[in-house]
């Protein structure tokens, strides 16, 4: 019962069960899905992950910086994001509104995640 209190394997879970919704909505609703949906997801999956390794290892060793932290994490996330959203667009991609509909559903998804994870942090230190 210990790895279900892992964080880590609930941000895997999220991602295999959103992963299973992209591949669902790919199929039976191809119109509001972007032809570069992996690329976003991928992205996004691989960005919270490192940042969440990133926090962890800050907390860990700078644990009275708490909002500090959490709050870094948050605009490197958003500032990684619209990079990658510039990166993308750039050449000349098709569908562009389309692209940024798909990414800001994902991203909203990793953001739920984020702040489940922050306030689920906020309870031992309330104590």
């Amino acid at each position: 019962m210990k790895i279900l209190n892992n964080l880590q394997f609930k941000f895997f879970l999220l991602s295999a069960v959103l992963a299973i919704l992209i591949l669902g909505l790919q199929v039976v609703f191809p119109a509001i899905i972007h032809e570069r949906i992996w690329d976003i997801y991928f992205f996004l999956l691989i960005l919270s992950f490192l940042i969440g390794l990133l926090q962890g290892a800050l907390l860990k060793a700078l644990s009275e910086n708490f909002f500090q932290i959490s709050v870094l994490a948050m605009i490197l996330r958003l500032i990684a994001s619209l990079v990658f959203i510039g990166i993308e667009v750039w050449p000349g991609m098709e569908n562009i509104i389309l692209f940024i509909a798909d990414f800001f559903v994902i991203f909203l998804f990793y953001l739920i995640f984020d702040i489940y994870a922050f306030l689920s942090n906020l309870r031992p230190i309330s104590k």
